[in-house]
C-alpha cells in the first residue's frame, strides 16, 4: 500500500490541530478552572465535578444519534457545526447567572464534544480514504496526545490574568476562528461512502469487515465490553493515579511518578506508528488489555519508586493503544458502510461506563484497601482481553470453514 498522500497529510494534520484544540478547552480546561467556577457559584468543588461527571454522561447518551447524522450527512459537516456548537455552549457557560444555567451550559460543551472529538475525526477519517484511515487514525491520536500537555499549563497562564469566564470566551473565538474553517475545509473533502459512484473510486474507498454477517452481532457486544472495560479502568486509575500512589505510601514522588503517564501514552502511539501499523487492531486491543494487569501486578508487586515508575509506563502504553483501538477495530471487525453508528452505538457504552468509574475507585478504596481495588481493576482489564480473545477465536472459526 503506498504512504498517505500530500493531501492525507495536511487532512490529518489539520484534523490534529482541531482535536488538541477540541479535547483542550472542552474537556481539559475544566479541572484548570473548577476552583473559580465553584467559588463563584457557591458551589462545594465535588459538586462542580459532579455537574461535569453529569454532562460527560449527556454527550455519551447523543453519541448513537450523532454517528447516524455522520454516517448520513458527512462527518466533515457534523464538525464543521460542533463548531459552532461549542463556541456557543462556552458562551453560555461564561454568561451563565447561576449554577444552574451554568449546569446547562457545561451539558451544552459535553453535547458539543460528541460533534468535534474523536468519533467524529475517526468517521472523517474512514470516509475521506478508508484504506489509509488505520495508520491515518494512528497518526492523529498521537498528535492529539499532546492536547492536555498544551492546554493544562496553557489554561492555567490564561487564567493568572484572565477571569475563568474570559477564559471560556478566548476558547469560544478559537472555536469560530480557527476550527471552523478548517472542518469546512474538511467537510468539502471528506465522502460518504453511501454517496460515491460506482467503479474504482467507490471500491478504493470502502473496507469490507473481517467477520461475516452472521458473527457481526455477538462480535460488535463482545467488542463494545472489552473497550468499555478498558475506558473504565483507564479513566478511574488515571483520575485518582495521584491519590493512589500516595495511599500506597508513595507520598511527594507520586507527582513526578504520574507524569510519566502522558509521554508514555504518546510513545505508545509512536511506535505503533513507526512500525508501519503491521499489528493488526485486535492485536494491538490484547496487547492494550493485558498491560492493564501487567502494569498493576508490577505496582503491587514493588510500591517503591521502581516499581511505581514502571507501573506509570506500563499503564500508559497501553492507555495510549486503547485509543486507538476504539477507532481501528470497528473498521477492522465490520468494515466502513455504517462505521459512523457503529463507534456512535460503542461510545455510550464506553462513556456511560467511564463516567462512574471515578466514583467507583474512590468508593472502593474507602471500603476495601487499595491494593484489593487494583487487584480487582487488574481483572477487569483481564476480563476484557478475554472478550477481545473471544472476537479472534471466532475470526479463526470462519478461517477454518472458508473452502481452500
Amino acid at each position: 500500500m503506498s504512504g498517505p498522500s500530500h493531501q492525507g497529510r495536511l487532512v490529518v494534520a489539520a484534523l490534529g490541530l482541531t482535536q488538541i484544540i477540541g479535547y483542550g478547552t472542552l474537556y481539559y480546561s475544566f479541572s484548570g478552572l473548577a476552583a473559580s467556577m465553584a467559588r463563584d457559584f457557591g458551589w462545594p468543588p465535588e459538586w462542580m465535578f459532579g455537574a461535569f461527571s453529569i454532562s460527560l454522561l449527556a454527550g455519551g447518551l447523543v453519541a448513537p444519534f450523532v454517528g447516524n447524522w455522520i454516517d448520513r450527512h458527512g462527518a466533515g459537516t457534523v464538525m464543521a457545526f460542533g463548531s459552532i456548537c461549542a463556541a456557543i455552549a462556552l458562551a453560555a457557560c461564561a454568561l451563565a447567572p447561576g449554577p444552574i444555567a451554568f449546569s446547562a451550559g457545561l451539558m451544552a460543551i459535553e453535547l458539543a464534544s460528541t460533534f468535534v472529538l474523536y468519533n467524529a475525526a475517526f468517521a472523517l477519517l474512514v470516509q475521506f480514504d478508508s484504506g489509509k484511515a488505520h495508520r491515518s487514525i494512528t497518526h492523529l491520536t498521537l498528535i492529539a496526545g499532546f492536547a492536555s500537555t498544551i492546554f493544562w499549563p496553557l489554561t492555567s497562564a490564561l487564567h493568572e490574568r484572565l477571569s475563568w469566564q474570559e477564559v471560556y470566551f478566548v476558547f469560544a473565538a478559537v472555536h469560530l476562528l480557527v476550527c471552523l474553517p478548517l472542518h469546512f475545509w474538511l467537510a468539502r473533502l471528506s465522502r460518504n461512502p453511501k454517496r460515491v459512484d460506482h467503479g474504482a473510486t467507490a471500491s478504493q474507498n470502502i473496507v469490507e469487515g473481517s467477520l461475516p454477517a452472521e458473527r457481526r452481532q455477538s462480535a460488535f457486544v463482545l467488542m463494545v465490553a472489552g473497550i468499555a472495560l478498558l475506558s473504565f479502568v483507564d479513566a478511574a486509575i488515571l483520575i485518582h493515579m495521584l491519590p493512589m500512589l500516595t495511599a500506597l505510601g508513595l507520598g511527594g514522588t507520586s507527582v513526578l511518578i504520574g507524569t510519566l503517564f502522558g509521554p508514555a501514552q504518546v510513545a505508545s502511539r509512536l511506535l505503533s506508528m513507526l512500525s508501519g501499523n503491521k499489528i493488526p487492531a485486535l492485536g494491538l486491543a490484547l496487547i492494550s488489555g493485558l498491560l492493564v494487569p501487567i502494569s498493576i501486578a508490577v505496582l503491587l508487586g514493588s510500591t517503591w519508586i521502581p516499581g511505581a515508575t514502571a507501573f506509570a509506563v506500563i499503564f500508559g502504553l497501553g492507555a495510549g493503544l486503547a485509543s486507538i483501538v476504539q477507532g481501528t477495530l470497528p473498521l477492522a471487525l465490520f468494515g466502513s458502510n455504517g462505521y459512523g453508528r457503529r463507534v456512535g452505538k460503542a461510545t455510550v457504552v464506553r462513556l456511560v461506563t467511564s463516567s462512574a468509574a471515578p466514583f467507583v475507585f474512590a468508593f472502593m478504596m474507602q471500603h476495601v484497601g487499595v491494593e484489593v481495588t487494583l487487584a480487582i481493576f487488574a481483572g477487569l482489564g483481564l476480563l476484557a482481553v478475554i472478550f477481545f480473545a473471544a472476537i479472534g477465536r471466532a475470526m479463526q472459526r470462519v478461517l477454518v470453514q472458508e473452502p481452500s
